[in-house]
C-alpha cells in the first residue's frame, strides 16, 4: 500500500507547480500574451495545458523510477534526484518569469538553464533506468520548441525584453 502512496506522490508533484503557475498567471495569459508577437507555428493556447499535463505525468512517473530503483533517498539518488529537482524548479520560475513579471529576458535564461538541467537528468537516468529516460525525451522535445518559442517572442517584442512599464 505504501509503495502506491510514493507512485501517487512523485507523479503528482509536478503538477503541483505547473498548477500554481497556471492559477496565479491566469490572467495576464489572455490580456498580455494574447497580444505578443508570435510565430506561425506557436501552438494554440488550448495545447498548453494537455501538453503540459502528459509531460508533468510522464516526468513524475520517471521520478519515481528513479528513486524506487535507487532505494529511496540514498546518496546514490543525490545527482539524479536532485539534477531534476533543480529542472522542476526552473521549470516552475518559467511562468512568473515570462507571464508574471512580463520579463521575456529572463524567462529565456531560465528555459536555457532548464534545457541544460533536463538534458542533464536524462543522461544521469539513463543509466539508471531507461524508460524513465525515455519518459523525459517528450518532455525535452517539448522544451525545444518552448525554447525556440520563448527566443522569437523575446526576439520579436523588444518593447516587452524589461519586464512590465507600469
Amino acid at each position: 500500500g505504501r509503495m502506491w502512496a510514493y507512485t501517487v506522490g512523485f507523479t503528482v508533484l509536478p503538477h503541483v507547480g505547473g498548477f500554481l503557475g497556471w492559477f496565479i498567471n491566469r490572467k495576464e495569459i489572455p490580456v498580455w500574451y494574447e497580444k505578443l508577437k508570435k510565430p506561425s507555428w506557436c501552438p494554440p493556447r488550448k495545447i498548453f495545458p494537455v501538453a503540459w499535463t502528459v509531460l508533468y505525468t510522464g516526468m513524475g512517473y520517471a521520478s519515481y523510477l528513479i528513486w524506487n530503483d535507487l532505494g529511496g533517498c540514498s546518496s546514490k539518488a543525490v545527482i539524479p534526484l536532485g539534477l531534476y529537482g533543480a529542472q522542476l524548479a526552473l521549470n516552475w520560475a518559467w511562468p512568473p518569469f515570462f507571464f508574471g513579471a512580463r520579463n521575456l529576458r529572463m524567462a529565456l535564461i531560465d528555459i536555457l538553464l532548464l534545457d541544460g538541467l533536463a538534458i542533464g537528468t536524462l543522461c544521469s537516468w539513463y543509466r539508471i533506468n531507461k524508460l524513465a529516460a525515455l519518459l523525459m525525451v517528450p518532455y525535452l522535445g517539448w522544451l525545444a520548441m518552448a525554447t525556440c518559442l520563448t527566443i522569437r517572442i523575446w526576439k520579436d517584442n523588444p518593447e516587452q525584453k524589461t519586464g512590465k512599464s507600469e
